[in-house]
């Protein structure tokens, strides 16, 4: 009985994997909104190296940048973060990945005036689709976007 027990137990703990930045190296590229709408958005992420993914986003509209924000995902001792510092602000604000997979990241932070989540989701080879939203059960707002190059 107490080796079934070591067994299944064995099996938990090797079914429990911890994410890696390798789990969401499908990021990686040059991302933006398709064109001919009013806003242009791209946002832009370096391949997986040092610990870190390094990104950029920026939205346009006519001829003038409305938005940008400078991003990176990073390993640490107690997981993976994404820093997001929009318009440049210093800190920048943490999110905690909290799920991951194949076609799936969702980075959290509970603490967050808005968001409380960022959702990134490969919904096909070359489509990714981002969301925002304040948690849970929340209605958020989503961005589809098409890859233009890989990272």
């Amino acid at each position: 009985m107490l080796k079934l027990a070591v067994v299944i137990l064995m099996c938990v703990f090797a079914s429990v994997q911890t994410p890696t930045l390798a789990d969401i190296s499908w990021m990686s590229g040059h991302w933006q909104t398709a064109p001919g709408g009013k806003r242009q958005i791209e946002e832009h992420w370096t391949q997986a190296a040092g610990a870190s993914m390094v990104g950029m986003g920026r939205t346009v509209a006519g001829e003038k940048t409305v938005e940008f924000e400078y991003l990176r995902i990073e390993q640490r001792a107690d997981g993976i973060y994404y820093v997001a510092h929009p318009k440049a602000q210093c800190p920048g604000t943490d999110f905690k990945l909290t799920r991951a997979s194949a076609t799936e990241a969702v980075f959290e932070n509970p603490r967050h005036d808005f968001p409380k989540r960022i959702i990134y989701r490969k919904t096909g080879d070359n489509t990714l689709t981002t969301t925002v939203d304040a948690g849970e059960g929340t209605k958020g707002v989503s961005v589809a976007l098409i890859r233009v190059m890989r990272g």
